[in-house]
Protein backbone atom coordinates (compact mmCIF):
# COMPACT_ATOMS: atom_id res chain seq x y z
CA UNK A 1 0.00 0.00 0.00
CA UNK A 2 3.06 2.45 0.76
CA UNK A 3 4.29 1.50 -2.26
CA UNK A 4 0.89 2.56 -4.14
CA UNK A 5 0.71 5.72 -2.57
CA UNK A 6 4.12 6.74 -3.51
CA UNK A 7 3.54 6.15 -6.77
CA UNK A 8 -0.28 8.31 -7.06
CA UNK A 9 1.50 11.05 -4.84
CA UNK A 10 4.57 11.33 -7.68
CA UNK A 11 1.38 11.45 -10.24
CA UNK A 12 -0.42 13.75 -8.63
CA UNK A 13 3.00 15.93 -8.41
CA UNK A 14 3.21 15.65 -11.81
CA UNK A 15 -0.88 16.60 -12.75
CA UNK A 16 -0.70 19.47 -10.46
CA UNK A 17 1.84 21.21 -12.49
CA UNK A 18 -1.39 21.50 -15.43
CA UNK A 19 -3.22 24.71 -15.39
CA UNK A 20 -6.29 23.26 -16.11
CA UNK A 21 -5.85 21.20 -12.98
CA UNK A 22 -7.44 22.64 -9.51
CA UNK A 23 -7.20 19.40 -7.16
CA UNK A 24 -6.19 15.63 -6.84
CA UNK A 25 -7.64 13.24 -4.26
CA UNK A 26 -5.34 9.95 -3.33
CA UNK A 27 -7.03 6.86 -2.27
CA UNK A 28 -4.55 3.64 -2.37
CA UNK A 29 -5.74 0.23 -1.57
CA UNK A 30 -9.46 1.65 -2.42
CA UNK A 31 -11.77 2.65 -4.59
CA UNK A 32 -12.42 6.80 -4.83
CA UNK A 33 -15.81 7.69 -4.35
CA UNK A 34 -18.63 5.68 -6.64
CA UNK A 35 -18.92 7.29 -10.12
CA UNK A 36 -19.62 6.44 -14.10
CA UNK A 37 -16.10 4.65 -14.00
CA UNK A 38 -16.61 2.40 -11.04
CA UNK A 39 -19.53 1.48 -12.56
CA UNK A 40 -18.78 0.26 -15.89
CA UNK A 41 -15.37 -0.46 -15.09
CA UNK A 42 -15.72 -1.85 -11.60
CA UNK A 43 -13.32 0.58 -9.74
CA UNK A 44 -15.85 0.36 -7.00
CA UNK A 45 -14.32 -3.02 -6.35
CA UNK A 46 -10.95 -2.24 -5.70
CA UNK A 47 -9.84 -2.81 -2.53
CA UNK A 48 -5.87 -4.13 -3.06
CA UNK A 49 -3.01 -2.36 -1.43
CA UNK A 50 -1.34 -2.52 -5.08
CA UNK A 51 -4.41 -0.77 -6.10
CA UNK A 52 -5.09 3.35 -6.38
CA UNK A 53 -7.44 5.95 -8.00
CA UNK A 54 -5.62 9.46 -8.32
CA UNK A 55 -9.62 11.26 -9.17
CA UNK A 56 -8.48 14.39 -10.82
CA UNK A 57 -10.94 18.14 -10.82
CA UNK A 58 -10.59 20.23 -13.74
CA UNK A 59 -11.21 23.73 -13.74
CA UNK A 60 -14.73 25.18 -14.98
CA UNK A 61 -14.93 24.41 -18.96
CA UNK A 62 -15.51 28.64 -19.36
CA UNK A 63 -11.78 29.10 -17.43
CA UNK A 64 -9.94 26.76 -19.29
CA UNK A 65 -9.17 26.81 -23.60
CA UNK A 66 -8.61 23.06 -24.13
CA UNK A 67 -11.40 20.16 -23.38
CA UNK A 68 -11.54 17.43 -20.97
CA UNK A 69 -10.14 15.36 -24.08
CA UNK A 70 -6.95 17.21 -25.01
CA UNK A 71 -5.97 17.48 -21.17
CA UNK A 72 -5.98 13.84 -20.72
CA UNK A 73 -4.11 13.48 -24.04
CA UNK A 74 -1.52 15.66 -22.22
CA UNK A 75 -1.92 14.68 -19.03
CA UNK A 76 -0.69 10.71 -20.43
CA UNK A 77 2.40 12.48 -21.96
CA UNK A 78 3.01 13.86 -18.93
CA UNK A 79 2.75 10.90 -16.97
CA UNK A 80 5.35 8.62 -19.15
CA UNK A 81 8.06 10.95 -16.86
CA UNK A 82 7.24 8.77 -13.53
CA UNK A 83 9.83 6.22 -12.10
CA UNK A 84 7.43 3.27 -12.15
CA UNK A 85 8.76 -0.36 -10.75
CA UNK A 86 8.40 -3.44 -12.90
CA UNK A 87 4.49 -4.84 -13.73
CA UNK A 88 2.83 -0.94 -12.39
CA UNK A 89 0.59 -0.26 -14.85
CA UNK A 90 -0.92 3.67 -14.78
CA UNK A 91 -3.97 4.56 -16.68
CA UNK A 92 -5.18 7.83 -17.59
CA UNK A 93 -9.62 7.51 -17.77
CA UNK A 94 -11.92 10.23 -18.83
CA UNK A 95 -15.29 10.78 -17.42
CA UNK A 96 -17.58 9.52 -19.20
CA UNK A 97 -15.23 6.46 -21.01
CA UNK A 98 -17.56 5.94 -23.31
CA UNK A 99 -20.16 2.73 -23.46
CA UNK A 100 -20.24 0.56 -20.53
CA UNK A 101 -17.19 -2.00 -21.49
CA UNK A 102 -14.10 -2.90 -19.31
CA UNK A 103 -11.96 -1.20 -21.94
CA UNK A 104 -11.93 0.47 -25.06
CA UNK A 105 -10.05 -2.36 -26.07
CA UNK A 106 -10.52 -5.65 -25.27
CA UNK A 107 -8.99 -8.88 -26.14
CA UNK A 108 -10.33 -11.73 -24.32
CA UNK A 109 -7.85 -14.98 -24.83
CA UNK A 110 -9.44 -18.51 -24.37
CA UNK A 111 -7.07 -21.63 -24.81
CA UNK A 112 -6.83 -25.37 -23.59
CA UNK A 113 -5.11 -24.77 -20.34
CA UNK A 114 -4.47 -21.63 -18.08
CA UNK A 115 -0.32 -21.61 -18.98
CA UNK A 116 -1.25 -21.31 -22.87
CA UNK A 117 -4.13 -18.58 -22.75
CA UNK A 118 -1.45 -16.36 -20.19
CA UNK A 119 1.46 -17.31 -22.61
CA UNK A 120 -0.20 -15.53 -25.83
CA UNK A 121 -2.04 -13.17 -23.75
CA UNK A 122 1.50 -11.77 -22.58
CA UNK A 123 2.82 -12.19 -26.62
CA UNK A 124 -0.64 -9.82 -27.45
CA UNK A 125 -0.06 -7.56 -24.99
CA UNK A 126 3.80 -6.83 -26.41
CA UNK A 127 1.62 -6.93 -29.86
CA UNK A 128 -0.13 -4.14 -28.02
CA UNK A 129 2.67 -1.76 -26.91
CA UNK A 130 4.27 -2.23 -30.54
CA UNK A 131 1.00 -0.31 -31.86
CA UNK A 132 1.82 3.71 -31.60
CA UNK A 133 -1.65 4.53 -30.82
CA UNK A 134 -2.52 2.03 -28.01
CA UNK A 135 -1.54 3.05 -24.42
CA UNK A 136 -2.38 1.87 -21.37
CA UNK A 137 -2.05 -1.80 -21.68
CA UNK A 138 -2.57 -3.96 -18.61
CA UNK A 139 -3.98 -7.95 -18.57
CA UNK A 140 -6.34 -9.12 -16.44
CA UNK A 141 -3.70 -11.92 -14.41
CA UNK A 142 -0.71 -10.00 -13.39
CA UNK A 143 1.60 -10.95 -11.62
CA UNK A 144 1.94 -13.41 -8.89
CA UNK A 145 1.36 -11.97 -5.45
CA UNK A 146 3.35 -13.32 -2.42
CA UNK A 147 1.10 -14.95 0.49
CA UNK A 148 1.43 -16.00 3.51
CA UNK A 149 -0.16 -19.77 4.20
CA UNK A 150 -0.84 -20.91 7.85
CA UNK A 151 -0.55 -24.73 7.98
CA UNK A 152 -2.31 -26.53 11.10
CA UNK A 153 0.36 -28.91 12.75
CA UNK A 154 -2.67 -31.63 13.58
CA UNK A 155 0.11 -33.90 15.38
CA UNK A 156 0.89 -31.09 17.44
CA UNK A 157 -2.79 -30.11 18.06
CA UNK A 158 -3.47 -33.77 19.17
CA UNK A 159 0.00 -33.84 21.56
CA UNK A 160 -1.56 -30.73 23.39
CA UNK A 161 -5.29 -31.72 23.52
CA UNK A 162 -6.25 -28.85 21.16
CA UNK A 163 -9.25 -28.77 18.95
CA UNK A 164 -8.58 -27.03 15.10
CA UNK A 165 -11.83 -24.97 15.28
CA UNK A 166 -10.08 -22.92 18.16
CA UNK A 167 -6.68 -22.37 16.00
CA UNK A 168 -8.51 -21.22 13.41
CA UNK A 169 -10.89 -19.36 15.43
CA UNK A 170 -7.55 -17.62 16.88
CA UNK A 171 -6.05 -16.83 13.17
CA UNK A 172 -9.55 -15.39 12.07
CA UNK A 173 -9.61 -13.41 15.47
CA UNK A 174 -5.67 -11.99 15.16
CA UNK A 175 -5.19 -11.37 11.31
CA UNK A 176 -8.53 -10.43 10.72
CA UNK A 177 -10.46 -8.86 14.32
CA UNK A 178 -13.68 -9.61 15.49
CA UNK A 179 -16.57 -7.46 15.52
CA UNK A 180 -17.58 -7.23 19.42
CA UNK A 181 -20.68 -4.43 19.03
CA UNK A 182 -21.65 -0.84 17.70
CA UNK A 183 -21.63 2.64 18.87
CA UNK A 184 -25.20 4.00 18.23
CA UNK A 185 -25.04 7.67 17.54
CA UNK A 186 -28.48 8.57 17.65
CA UNK A 187 -30.01 11.30 15.42
CA UNK A 188 -31.16 8.79 12.38
CA UNK A 189 -27.18 8.41 11.99
CA UNK A 190 -25.80 5.04 11.01
CA UNK A 191 -24.34 2.74 14.14
CA UNK A 192 -20.01 2.63 13.91
CA UNK A 193 -18.79 -0.74 14.40
CA UNK A 194 -16.53 -1.40 17.44
CA UNK A 195 -13.92 -4.33 16.64
CA UNK A 196 -10.82 -5.39 18.33
CA UNK A 197 -7.80 -6.32 15.67
CA UNK A 198 -4.40 -5.75 15.43
CA UNK A 199 -2.82 -2.60 13.68
CA UNK A 200 -1.76 -3.08 10.45
CA UNK A 201 1.71 -3.04 11.46
CA UNK A 202 1.42 -6.04 13.16
CA UNK A 203 -0.37 -7.77 10.81
CA UNK A 204 2.26 -10.18 9.34
CA UNK A 205 3.91 -13.27 10.59
CA UNK A 206 7.03 -12.90 12.93
CA UNK A 207 8.10 -14.00 16.69
CA UNK A 208 5.41 -12.16 18.22
CA UNK A 209 2.92 -13.38 16.43
CA UNK A 210 4.42 -16.80 16.94
CA UNK A 211 4.25 -16.22 20.91
CA UNK A 212 0.61 -15.57 20.67
CA UNK A 213 -1.57 -17.71 23.09
CA UNK A 214 -4.12 -19.83 21.51
CA UNK A 215 -5.24 -22.21 24.08
CA UNK A 216 -4.84 -24.14 26.80
CA UNK A 217 -3.28 -27.26 27.03
CA UNK A 218 -5.01 -30.31 27.30
CA UNK A 219 -2.95 -31.08 31.58
CA UNK A 220 -4.06 -27.45 32.37
CA UNK A 221 0.09 -26.61 32.24
CA UNK A 222 0.68 -23.68 30.21
CA UNK A 223 -0.95 -22.09 27.48
CA UNK A 224 -0.45 -23.41 24.01
CA UNK A 225 1.34 -20.72 21.49
CA UNK A 226 0.32 -19.98 18.00
CA UNK A 227 4.03 -21.06 15.99
CA UNK A 228 3.66 -24.30 18.35
CA UNK A 229 0.22 -25.43 16.37
CA UNK A 230 1.20 -24.17 12.99
CA UNK A 231 3.72 -24.23 10.14
CA UNK A 232 4.19 -20.66 8.53
CA UNK A 233 5.61 -20.08 5.04
CA UNK A 234 5.82 -17.83 2.88
CA UNK A 235 4.76 -19.13 -1.21
CA UNK A 236 3.96 -17.43 -4.77
CA UNK A 237 0.10 -16.93 -4.89
CA UNK A 238 -1.85 -18.23 -8.08
CA UNK A 239 -3.23 -16.48 -10.59
CA UNK A 240 -6.67 -14.82 -10.60
CA UNK A 241 -9.32 -16.91 -12.44
CA UNK A 242 -11.83 -15.27 -14.71
CA UNK A 243 -14.38 -16.96 -16.56
CA UNK A 244 -17.43 -15.11 -19.31
CA UNK A 245 -20.40 -17.61 -19.42
CA UNK A 246 -18.51 -20.63 -17.72
CA UNK A 247 -15.39 -20.59 -20.41
CA UNK A 248 -11.59 -19.47 -18.65
CA UNK A 249 -10.56 -16.34 -19.94
CA UNK A 250 -7.67 -14.11 -20.15
CA UNK A 251 -7.82 -10.37 -21.09
CA UNK A 252 -5.86 -7.89 -22.50
CA UNK A 253 -7.23 -4.05 -22.29
CA UNK A 254 -5.60 -1.07 -23.76
CA UNK A 255 -7.16 2.05 -24.73
CA UNK A 256 -6.32 4.24 -28.08
CA UNK A 257 -4.93 8.21 -28.10
CA UNK A 258 -3.56 9.95 -30.99
CA UNK A 259 -3.75 9.09 -34.46
CA UNK A 260 -6.88 6.67 -33.93
CA UNK A 261 -9.09 6.10 -31.11
CA UNK A 262 -12.34 4.03 -32.66
CA UNK A 263 -11.47 0.03 -32.00
CA UNK A 264 -11.63 -1.12 -35.21
CA UNK A 265 -8.25 0.73 -36.62
CA UNK A 266 -6.23 -1.08 -33.43
CA UNK A 267 -7.82 -4.22 -34.08
CA UNK A 268 -6.56 -3.97 -37.68
CA UNK A 269 -3.55 -2.95 -37.11
CA UNK A 270 -3.23 -5.92 -34.01
CA UNK A 271 -4.18 -8.31 -36.04
CA UNK A 272 -1.86 -7.59 -38.84
CA UNK A 273 0.38 -7.54 -36.37
CA UNK A 274 -0.36 -11.25 -35.20
CA UNK A 275 0.25 -12.60 -38.18
CA UNK A 276 3.56 -11.33 -38.87
CA UNK A 277 4.55 -12.01 -35.35
CA UNK A 278 7.10 -15.13 -34.13
CA UNK A 279 5.13 -17.80 -32.13
CA UNK A 280 7.67 -20.02 -31.95
CA UNK A 281 6.28 -23.15 -29.91
CA UNK A 282 3.01 -21.28 -28.78
CA UNK A 283 0.55 -21.57 -31.05
CA UNK A 284 -0.91 -18.69 -33.14
CA UNK A 285 -4.45 -17.52 -32.26
CA UNK A 286 -7.49 -17.51 -34.47
CA UNK A 287 -9.05 -14.22 -34.32
CA UNK A 288 -13.39 -13.99 -33.47
CA UNK A 289 -14.77 -10.57 -34.26
CA UNK A 290 -18.13 -11.88 -32.26
CA UNK A 291 -18.78 -15.20 -30.33
CA UNK A 292 -16.88 -17.37 -28.18
CA UNK A 293 -15.08 -20.17 -29.69
CA UNK A 294 -16.65 -23.71 -29.64
CA UNK A 295 -13.67 -25.15 -29.02
CA UNK A 296 -11.03 -24.46 -26.74
CA UNK A 297 -8.53 -26.84 -28.11
CA UNK A 298 -6.76 -23.96 -29.91
CA UNK A 299 -6.25 -20.92 -28.52
CA UNK A 300 -8.69 -17.86 -29.80
CA UNK A 301 -8.86 -14.13 -29.63
CA UNK A 302 -12.17 -12.38 -29.38
CA UNK A 303 -12.60 -9.20 -29.27
CA UNK A 304 -15.20 -7.32 -27.11
CA UNK A 305 -14.65 -3.75 -25.12
CA UNK A 306 -16.10 -1.04 -27.23
CA UNK A 307 -15.87 -3.59 -30.87
CA UNK A 308 -18.99 -5.68 -29.09
CA UNK A 309 -20.90 -2.53 -28.26
CA UNK A 310 -20.25 -1.07 -31.78
CA UNK A 311 -20.94 -4.78 -33.50
CA UNK A 312 -24.40 -4.99 -31.95
CA UNK A 313 -25.15 -1.32 -32.23
CA UNK A 314 -24.79 -1.19 -36.02
CA UNK A 315 -26.33 -4.57 -36.65
CA UNK A 316 -29.68 -4.20 -34.85
CA UNK A 317 -29.78 -0.51 -36.48
CA UNK A 318 -28.99 -1.91 -39.75
CA UNK A 319 -32.03 -4.83 -39.32
CA UNK A 320 -33.80 -1.52 -38.47
CA UNK A 321 -33.10 0.53 -41.42
CA UNK A 322 -34.13 -2.24 -43.72
CA UNK A 323 -37.70 -2.63 -41.96
CA UNK A 324 -37.44 1.37 -42.12
CA UNK A 325 -37.00 0.85 -46.18
CA UNK A 326 -39.34 -2.12 -47.03
CA UNK A 327 -42.05 -0.04 -45.27
CA UNK A 328 -41.16 3.11 -46.90
CA UNK A 329 -41.08 0.75 -50.05
CA UNK A 330 -44.78 -0.68 -49.30
CA UNK A 331 -46.36 2.67 -48.59
CA UNK A 332 -45.27 4.23 -51.76
CA UNK A 333 -46.17 1.03 -53.87
CA UNK A 334 -49.81 1.44 -52.57
CA UNK A 335 -49.48 5.13 -53.87
CA UNK A 336 -48.15 4.94 -57.07
CA UNK A 337 -49.61 1.37 -57.58
CA UNK A 338 -46.29 0.48 -59.29
CA UNK A 339 -43.51 -1.63 -58.56
CA UNK A 340 -40.53 -0.17 -60.15
CA UNK A 341 -41.46 3.16 -59.38
CA UNK A 342 -40.35 3.26 -55.90
CA UNK A 343 -36.97 2.14 -56.36
CA UNK A 344 -36.55 5.17 -58.44
CA UNK A 345 -38.00 6.98 -54.94
CA UNK A 346 -35.28 5.39 -53.28
CA UNK A 347 -32.50 5.74 -55.04
CA UNK A 348 -31.30 9.40 -53.19
CA UNK A 349 -30.95 7.73 -49.84
CA UNK A 350 -27.41 5.79 -50.39
CA UNK A 351 -26.27 9.25 -52.10
CA UNK A 352 -26.49 10.97 -48.45
CA UNK A 353 -23.90 8.73 -47.38
CA UNK A 354 -21.69 11.06 -49.71
CA UNK A 355 -22.25 13.99 -47.60
CA UNK A 356 -22.23 12.00 -45.06
CA UNK A 357 -18.70 10.48 -45.54
CA UNK A 358 -17.13 14.20 -46.47
CA UNK A 359 -18.57 15.46 -43.13
CA UNK A 360 -17.07 13.17 -41.10
CA UNK A 361 -13.59 13.78 -42.93
CA UNK A 362 -13.76 17.28 -42.52
CA UNK A 363 -14.56 17.50 -39.05
CA UNK A 364 -11.98 14.79 -38.32
CA UNK A 365 -15.05 12.66 -36.46
CA UNK A 366 -15.62 9.18 -35.98
CA UNK A 367 -18.47 7.02 -37.77
CA UNK A 368 -20.54 6.11 -34.56
CA UNK A 369 -23.60 5.01 -33.63
CA UNK A 370 -25.25 8.24 -33.70
CA UNK A 371 -23.90 8.81 -36.75
CA UNK A 372 -26.02 5.73 -38.38
CA UNK A 373 -28.61 7.42 -35.87
CA UNK A 374 -28.83 10.26 -38.77
CA UNK A 375 -28.18 7.83 -41.91
CA UNK A 376 -31.51 6.57 -41.13
CA UNK A 377 -33.14 9.46 -40.07
CA UNK A 378 -32.56 11.10 -43.36
CA UNK A 379 -34.27 8.35 -45.42
CA UNK A 380 -37.58 9.76 -44.40
CA UNK A 381 -37.00 13.34 -45.42
CA UNK A 382 -35.41 12.31 -48.85
CA UNK A 383 -37.61 10.28 -49.61
CA UNK A 384 -40.32 13.37 -49.22
CA UNK A 385 -38.21 15.22 -51.66
CA UNK A 386 -38.31 12.48 -54.14
CA UNK A 387 -42.15 11.70 -53.76
CA UNK A 388 -42.81 15.39 -54.25
CA UNK A 389 -40.44 15.53 -57.32
CA UNK A 390 -42.08 12.32 -58.86
CA UNK A 391 -45.49 13.15 -57.75
CA UNK A 392 -45.16 16.43 -59.61
CA UNK A 393 -43.65 14.77 -62.57
CA UNK A 394 -46.90 12.27 -62.84
CA UNK A 395 -49.66 15.23 -62.71
CA UNK A 396 -47.68 17.07 -65.02
CA UNK A 397 -47.14 14.62 -67.54
CA UNK A 398 -48.96 14.94 -70.71
CA UNK A 399 -49.20 13.19 -74.13
CA UNK A 400 -48.71 17.53 -75.93
CA UNK A 401 -44.88 18.12 -74.40
CA UNK A 402 -41.62 15.72 -73.86
CA UNK A 403 -40.69 14.15 -71.01
CA UNK A 404 -38.10 15.96 -70.88
CA UNK A 405 -39.75 19.39 -70.50
CA UNK A 406 -41.92 17.99 -67.54
CA UNK A 407 -38.50 17.09 -66.05
CA UNK A 408 -37.17 20.48 -66.02
CA UNK A 409 -40.50 22.22 -65.09
CA UNK A 410 -40.76 20.00 -61.82
CA UNK A 411 -37.21 20.27 -60.95
CA UNK A 412 -37.87 24.29 -61.37
CA UNK A 413 -41.19 24.42 -59.38
CA UNK A 414 -40.29 22.11 -56.74
CA UNK A 415 -36.76 22.80 -55.89
CA UNK A 416 -37.29 25.79 -53.59
CA UNK A 417 -39.24 23.93 -51.24
CA UNK A 418 -37.08 20.88 -50.88
CA UNK A 419 -34.27 23.39 -50.43
CA UNK A 420 -36.33 24.87 -47.50
CA UNK A 421 -37.01 22.20 -45.96
CA UNK A 422 -33.73 20.61 -45.87
CA UNK A 423 -32.31 24.36 -44.33
CA UNK A 424 -35.06 23.91 -42.08
CA UNK A 425 -33.81 20.50 -40.97
CA UNK A 426 -30.21 21.75 -41.11
CA UNK A 427 -30.63 24.73 -39.22
CA UNK A 428 -31.85 22.21 -36.27
CA UNK A 429 -29.26 19.70 -36.51
CA UNK A 430 -26.21 22.83 -36.52
CA UNK A 431 -27.28 23.89 -32.69
CA UNK A 432 -25.37 20.14 -31.44
CA UNK A 433 -22.27 20.22 -33.66
CA UNK A 434 -20.42 20.61 -30.76
CA UNK A 435 -21.78 17.96 -28.67
CA UNK A 436 -19.37 15.25 -28.27
CA UNK A 437 -21.52 12.89 -28.15
CA UNK A 438 -24.10 13.77 -30.93
CA UNK A 439 -21.65 15.28 -33.52
CA UNK A 440 -22.25 12.38 -35.50
CA UNK A 441 -25.79 12.77 -35.46
CA UNK A 442 -25.52 16.29 -36.50
CA UNK A 443 -22.84 16.00 -39.19
CA UNK A 444 -25.28 13.21 -40.73
CA UNK A 445 -28.10 15.52 -40.97
CA UNK A 446 -26.20 18.59 -42.17
CA UNK A 447 -23.91 16.75 -44.64
CA UNK A 448 -26.56 14.20 -45.96
CA UNK A 449 -28.57 16.62 -46.38
CA UNK A 450 -27.16 19.23 -48.22
CA UNK A 451 -25.36 16.46 -50.74
CA UNK A 452 -28.75 14.77 -51.78
CA UNK A 453 -30.69 17.52 -51.74
CA UNK A 454 -28.61 18.87 -54.41
CA UNK A 455 -28.28 15.09 -55.77
CA UNK A 456 -32.05 14.65 -55.77
CA UNK A 457 -33.32 16.91 -58.36
CA UNK A 458 -30.48 15.82 -60.64
CA UNK A 459 -30.25 12.02 -59.89
CA UNK A 460 -34.62 11.24 -60.06
CA UNK A 461 -34.71 12.86 -63.56
CA UNK A 462 -32.10 11.16 -64.93
CA UNK A 463 -33.60 7.95 -63.68
CA UNK A 464 -36.46 9.17 -65.07
CA UNK A 465 -35.56 9.81 -68.67
CA UNK A 466 -33.37 6.65 -68.56
CA UNK A 467 -36.28 3.73 -67.60
CA UNK A 468 -39.55 5.86 -69.24
CA UNK A 469 -38.12 8.14 -71.86
CA UNK A 470 -40.45 8.85 -74.69
CA UNK A 471 -37.89 9.75 -77.21
CA UNK A 472 -39.03 13.12 -77.78
CA UNK A 473 -36.34 15.79 -77.42
CA UNK A 474 -36.09 18.50 -74.73
CA UNK A 475 -38.22 21.96 -76.64
CA UNK A 476 -36.28 24.97 -77.24
CA UNK A 477 -39.51 27.46 -76.45
CA UNK A 478 -40.24 28.48 -72.89
CA UNK A 479 -41.48 25.87 -70.78
CA UNK A 480 -45.30 25.74 -71.09
CA UNK A 481 -46.75 26.94 -67.37
CA UNK A 482 -49.63 24.45 -65.90
CA UNK A 483 -52.93 26.05 -66.57
CA UNK A 484 -55.32 26.82 -64.05
CA UNK A 485 -58.59 24.52 -63.56
CA UNK A 486 -61.19 26.51 -65.33
CA UNK A 487 -63.86 27.62 -63.17
CA UNK A 488 -67.94 26.70 -62.27
CA UNK A 489 -69.30 29.49 -64.89
CA UNK A 490 -66.50 28.54 -67.59
CA UNK A 491 -67.37 24.93 -67.39
CA UNK A 492 -70.99 25.90 -67.93
CA UNK A 493 -70.75 28.25 -70.71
Amino acid sequence: MEATERVLIDAAGIVSTMPEVLASDAYAGTASPFNFNGLVRHYYLRNKPEMGDLQVTLAPKDKRSRSSHEVALDMRQRLKALELSEGTSVKVVEVPPGPPVLATLLAEIYGPDAETRRAVATEVRKIFNSVPYIVDTDDSFGQQRPRLRLTPDRSQMDFFGVAEGDVMQSIAVTLNGQAIGYSHRGEGRNPIGIAVRLPQSARTWSKGLAAMPVAQAADGSRLVEMGELVQARDEIGSYPIFRRDGLAAEMVMADLAGAYEAPIYGMLDVQAAIEAHAWGALPKPAISLYGQPDNEAKPTLLWDGEWEITYVTFRDMGAAFAVAIFGIYVLVVAQFKSFRLPLVILTPIPLTLIGIVIGHVLFNAPFTATSMIGFIALAGIIVRNSILLVDFIRHSKDTDRPLRDVLLEAGAIRFKPILLTALAAMIGAAVILSDPIFQGLAISLLFGLASSTLLTVLVIPAIYVAMRDDGRPLSTSAPTKIQPTASVTEAVT
